[in-house]
């Protein structure tokens, strides 16, 4: 099977799933991109009920930057270049998770530290999976946290057709979400550095105009994106691991 990490030995054949290049150092076999000649699974069609931002103690205007993974994964960095944006977008949010919930005092504490007012960080309890990806459309903007991206959470956002923004890293976790992207067909909002993250973000939170056509190529990019095609992605994830088999069984056979 395989595992989305550095297993730490020489005895294990890697295998790479992203769209984007691979560090010169990496042997890796890739998995190609879809034809795109198939539906995505779920879209034929899905429409998700409707939910409020009151429903959870959002602002009915303004701009709601979300973030919905465990809070581990919020470095002060990142926590500082989110304050950032805050500053320079008026009358702006981010809605982050009590996940877990002891850490809410701390990122509070740390914001109100880098200058944003009281109220402008806004926590919301961890909820069942259906309410989960409902929830993250009534967000404008997805903010990734760039060391160690949303996975499955980076996928529910582009699912609930929510733009999200992220840094590409050199490891594999901080790679994810710009690989998602890129398959996606949104490479625009896969920032190298904080100072070119912060742009994208104050961008969108700044022209209600391009904000809206963002989010309409996301909406639209699920039904046509390989990035959702499981079909395809099944066949060729498949045809990945037997090409690994044989590699395996060459190299034993050298060998004995």
């Amino acid at each position: 099977m395989d595992t989305p990490k550095s297993v730490g030995t020489p005895t294990r054949w890697k295998c790479s799933i992203e769209e984007l290049p691979t560090p010169a150092d990496q042997d890796v076999d890739h998995i190609p991109p879809a034809d795109g000649q198939e539906s995505p699974l779920h879209l034929r069609p899905y429409i998700m009920p409707p939910t409020h931002r009151s429903t959870y103690g959002l602002p009915e205007h303004g701009i709601v930057y979300c973030n919905f993974n465990q809070l581990y994964k919020l470095d002060p960095g990142t926590l500082e270049c989110w304050c950032k944006i805050l500053l320079r977008v008026p009358n702006s949010y981010v809605w982050l998770l009590k996940f877990p919930a002891l850490g809410e005092a701390n990122v509070q504490a740390k914001a109100a530290e880098f200058g944003v007012p009281p109220g402008r960080i806004i926590f919301s309890s961890v909820a069942p999976k259906e309410e989960h990806v409902r929830r993250g459309r009534v967000a404008d903007v997805c903010l990734d946290t760039p060391l160690c991206n949303g996975h499955t959470t980076g996928m529910d956002m582009l699912w609930s057709g929510t733009p999200m923004i992220t840094m590409l890293g050199e490891s594999l976790a901080s790679r994810v979400a710009a690989s998602q992207l890129t398959t996606l067909g949104c490479p625009e909002l896969v920032a190298t550095n904080y100072r070119q993250y912060e742009e994208i973000a104050v961008a969108l939170g700044n022209s209600p105009t391009e904000l809206q056509a963002m989010r309409q190529k996301v909406r639209l990019a699920r039904a046509t994106s390989p990035l959702f095609n499981i079909g395809t992605f099944a066949r060729h994830l498949g045809d990945l691991y037997l090409r690994i088999w044989d590699k395996r069984a060459r190299a034993t056979q050298t060998t004995t």
